[in-house]
């Protein structure tokens, strides 16, 4: 369980196709915390550490996981957003995210606006995940709030703190991103169809 506030940047310093899987290492700062089976969110996608060394951690993705994330685009020197689960009884800041990306999406548009940006994305409305004004979002990541919502499109406000503490500062035009729609809609959209 994670909330999308992003710990901090990782850098990827290694890729390794293991038959359909991929291992991935990563340079981060709270390397010497983790430990061996924990989870860590990596744009979004909840991976178990397999090994350590130094300050950096190996996580491995599955083929189910490359076909349905941005993990697959990663490339050396690529930059991640990095959360670690979170612990019972600390703030809840962003909101309930698992670390399940639901389907990626397509930047088409960002726009500066006086201190602060919006970025449009566009995603694939026949997989029946669905958006509302002023709902939460997770985009690789980072919980946020829609705004303009659409049946296959939406926005999101960043403001320069997050633009530099996260990746969303390496997103351009036909950047692929994660999205893990909220939970607790995707729960309510369930009941409503066997309703």
């Amino acid at each position: 369980m994670f909330t999308g506030i992003i710990e901090e940047l990782g850098t990827v310093t290694s890729l390794v196709t293991n038959k359909g899987n991929l291992d991935i290492t990563i340079r981060a700062n709270f390397t010497s915390e983790l430990k061996i089976d924990q989870s860590v969110a990596h744009n979004g996608v909840c991976l178990t550490v397999v090994s350590i060394h130094g300050d950096t951690y190996t996580v491995t993705a599955i083929k189910e996981t490359l076909d349905k994330t941005n993990l697959s685009a990663l490339t050396t020197g690529t930059v991640v957003n990095l959360e670690r689960g979170m612990k019972l009884g600390d703030r809840l800041d962003g909101h309930i995210v698992q670390g399940h990306v639901d389907q990626t999406a397509i930047c088409t548009a960002i726009s500066e606006a006086d201190g602060s940006w919006y970025f449009t994305f566009s995603y694939d409305p026949t997989l029946y995940n669905i958006t509302i004004e002023k709902g939460s979002i997770t985009v690789n990541g980072v919980s946020l709030t829609v705004v303009n919502s659409k049946k296959d499109s939406f926005s999101v406000a960043i403001i320069p703190f997050t633009y530099a503490y996260t990746n969303f500062n390496t997103f351009k035009e036909g950047t692929v991103i994660n999205l893990e729609f909220d939970v607790i809609g995707k729960y309510v959209k369930r009941i409503t169809e066997l309703a």
